[in-house]
């Protein structure tokens, strides 16, 4: 049995997989899922499991040199906004309208699902290299 950090076997394994600028996307419950995209749904209701407790978790075990987000988080979604700037520290940011991030989110590994239900709240990390 694991001893500690993620238990969750999908999202672990998910992780290990990464290669060099590979991406996975954090997404609220209301993000549609592309078919081809596998989805890591941990949503057992309304808010929870929260998108920024499931964002501090992968970035305390994933390498992460970049971000994206929607820009309309900043006008409709700033307290997330300011979570996830508290959380990010240096990492690079990239901006993308959400219909933009919908389309990039065809291309990602695997999008964990939330509970989250506050508008906005999707995230693209792509993974850097720990050498």
């Amino acid at each position: 049995m694991k001893k500690n950090g993620i238990l969750n076997s999908e999202i672990s394994k998910a992780l290990a997989d990464l290669g060099h600028t590979d991406q996975i996307m954090i997404g609220d419950c209301g993000l549609p899922i592309p078919e081809n995209v596998k989805k890591i749904d941990l949503a057992i209701e309304i808010g929870e499991p929260k998108f920024i407790h499931i964002l501090a978790v992968l970035l305390k075990e994933m390498q992460v040199e970049k971000y994206m987000l929607a820009k309309e988080i900043k006008e409709k979604n700033p307290e997330q906004l300011k979570a996830i700037n508290k959380l990010s520290g240096e990492i690079e940011m990239e901006w993308l309208s959400h219909e933009e991030l919908k389309v990039k989110s065809q291309k990602v590994k695997a999008i964990i699902r939330t509970g989250e239900a506050t508008p906005y709240s999707n995230i693209i990390l792509q993974s850097g290299v720990i050498f």
